[in-house]
């Protein structure tokens, strides 16, 4: 089990807005996290008294962040930075998150990816219910590590 310390050793999410616990298991494919944070009066996402489910997208998000780091770290590298440039097939099955007893999970796999992009498919759910489903894209930023711009 790899701990939020460790997590944020690996992404550019810090403080509050790391918003992954721990990460269950990983391999070079896929990632499963698990955090409680949603509960929190001072979720950095929260509006309005509640946190949406349309945040899952950035819990989703950061899941490839973070499988990103740890696989870079197990290439003996540092991830490159990613945005986020697209969402598809997003569905959500609930409206607010925050209301939820329990922690979220994850699970992140890579579909496709290239040097400069990658797109992952994530499910994230509470007590077995799914809450969001969907497929991110990003594109990497910088060079890969070893290769001049």
């Amino acid at each position: 089990m790899i701990g939020r310390e460790e997590i944020l050793t690996l992404i550019p999410h810090q403080g509050a807005m790391c918003l992954w616990d721990e990460v269950a298991a990983w391999d070079a494919q896929r990632i499963s996290l698990r955090a409680g944070n949603h509960r929190d009066p001072a979720h950095p996402l929260r509006s309005d008294g509640q946190l949406r489910a349309v945040h899952l997208c950035e819990y989703g998000a950061q899941a490839m962040a973070v499988h990103g780091g740890l696989r870079a770290r197990a290439a003996g590298s540092v991830a490159r930075a990613g945005v986020l440039v697209a969402l598809r097939g997003v569905t959500l099955h609930a409206s607010r998150i925050d209301d939820l007893a329990g922690a979220l999970e994850c699970e992140a796999q890579v579909l496709v990816e290239s040097e400069h992009s990658q797109q992952y498919e994530f499910r994230i759910t509470h007590a077995g219910a799914l809450l969001a489903e969907g497929r991110a894209a990003v594109i990497l930023q910088g060079s890969p590590q070893g290769v001049a711009p």
